[in-house]
């Protein structure tokens, strides 16, 4: 045909024929409007978003606040992408009154955010800084007079530059006791208010990547044996923490940890997958979640390391093990693996080449991540209440001249992750709530602003923040409490 013709017009050319070859459609197969409970989450679930301190506030020398190991590292040339820092970032310490009404406006029912040690503690020990506790507790009254529920990180990566240079970082045992003192110090300041503490966020980045790898701050490889002492003080600064907010706060808040722990997923569900799933989970999570929910360091993880794993006492191990009242969960990739006939039991599957991802080559998407690390959590640890702390994705986000990005990539993320999310939660596994990452763009770490995670574009030059349909596909989504 010459032109290009109009739905309407094609109609009336085709009616004819049309009305002919057509199948009829008949009522249950895409007339009906969706049953109430269709993909329904149950009542009262916790619809809510994540930022970290370091990635959002910027005021980096504002109010008494002392340098992070963060604001080094960024400061090393080629460390982050264009050797971008986190000084100003979306300047949340200052716009923290209209980044409460972006959640509002979404409907979000609970923020969680990290607190900056250095901002309490410039020095990571002595003296409270009385500017840096002030700031968090009006951010907490501004949420709670807004309606959201103050969800609290205590560690989010950001130590104090001076324990690093003074202690060695989590590599000393004495920063897990400065951790400790200033998390129950925190707590008393805020239990008031917030319920809910996560003691620390995602082991395996900031000692893995950071010790280890070198990728993140304080950016060392470390041999084995000092990497997996720097393991065992980390998770032990995890317990101390969790004794001293209890010392230090009322009865009724609850202690927690976020971790993005190696959930095993089944290469298809069938026996004996489902087992070697399991038995991965426990091996694979050996130095952080395991021993944290099993007050033991397994046998697997010890013949492993050899002469290179963590001494320890048998009171670290049950400090480490201290009970917790909730459990948090980041997940964004899957970690398939297969059934096989070696000791272990399991082989971890690498995804192909063609595997699809994000912005982020690291972020491939796999849903199924979400219904496993919850299911795994419950049935391997008999975790009783638990929160998604982070899910979310990178996505290549344009500004158009209107004002609008169309993210529909981030849209097909959250909707298959979500749906996973309601497989959980429909087979009754104890999901309390959800915090997407994140409320907006901001300061990636070593990706600096080259990725935006964010329901909110930010323009980093004017601090103007513009909702992505993301933006509006979340609010729909916790308008009607369903996948939509």
């Amino acid at each position: 045909m010459s032109k290009i013709l109009s739905r309407r017009t094609f109609g009336r050319k085709a009616g004819g024929i049309a009305a002919s070859a057509m199948v009829p459609v008949t009522a249950g197969y895409g007339q009906a409007a969706p049953k109430a409970d269709y993909y329904k989450f149950p009542r009262g679930f916790l619809w809510g978003c994540a930022t970290a301190a370091y990635q959002v506030e910027g005021a980096a020398n504002s109010d008494g606040r002392g340098p992070s190991i963060w604001d080094t590292f960024s400061r090393i040339p080629g460390k982050t992408f264009q050797n971008q820092t986190g000084d100003v970032a979306d300047d949340h310490y200052h716009l923290y009154k209209e980044d409460v009404q972006l959640l509002k406006s979404l409907g979000a029912k609970a923020y969680r955010f990290s607190v900056s040690w250095s901002r309490i503690f410039p020095e990571g020990t002595g003296k409270p800084n009385s500017k840096g506790i002030d700031f968090y507790s009006r951010l907490v009254d501004e949420l709670r007079s807004n309606g959201v529920e103050p969800f609290c990180t205590l560690f989010h990566w950001d130590l104090p530059q001076a324990l690093q240079t003074r202690e060695g970082g989590w590599e000393s045992r004495s920063t897990a006791e400065a951790f400790a003192q200033y998390a129950g110090y925190v707590a008393s300041k805020l239990s008031d208010r917030v319920h809910h503490f996560f003691t620390m966020n995602e082991f395996s980045s900031f000692i893995d990547l950071g010790y280890r790898d070198g990728r993140f701050a304080p950016g060392l490889k470390l041999p084995p044996q000092r990497l997996n002492q720097a393991r065992h003080n980390a998770v032990l600064a995890h317990g101390l923490s969790v004794q001293s907010i209890r010392a230090h706060t009322q009865s009724g808040t609850k202690v927690g940890i976020a971790e993005n722990y190696l959930a095993g997923i089944p290469v298809y569900e069938a026996e004996p997958h489902l087992q070697a799933a399991v038995k991965a989970t426990r091996v694979l999570n050996a130095p952080y979640l395991t021993v944290i929910m099993e007050g033991k360091y397994i046998d697997e993880y010890l013949e492993q390391e050899g002469s290179a794993a963590p001494k320890f006492t048998a009171e670290d191990l049950k400090t480490i093990s201290s009970p917790l009242d909730f459990i948090g969960v980041n997940v964004y990739t899957p970690v398939y693996v297969r059934a096989d006939e070696s000791k272990p039991g399991f082989v971890r599957v690498k995804n192909p080449s063609s595997y699809p991802h994000m912005a982020s080559p690291w972020l491939d998407v796999g849903p199924e991540a979400l219904y496993w690390a919850i299911r795994h959590m419950a049935q391997i640890w008999n975790a009783k209440e638990i929160y998604v702390t982070e899910n979310g994705c990178s996505s290549a986000d344009v500004l158009t001249p209107d004002g609008q990005v169309w993210d529909t990539d981030r849209v097909m993320f959250l909707r298959n992750y979500l749906g996973r999310l309601h497989r959980a939660t429909s087979e009754g596994f104890p999901v309390r709530g959800y915090f997407l990452w994140s409320l907006m763009d901001n300061f990636e770490w070593a990706d600096g602003y080259n990725l935006r995670f964010g329901l909110y574009y930010v323009d980093y030059a004017s601090q103007k923040r513009f909702p992505k349909l993301s933006a509006q596909f979340y609010k729909e989504t916790i308008a009607h409490n369903a996948v939509l």
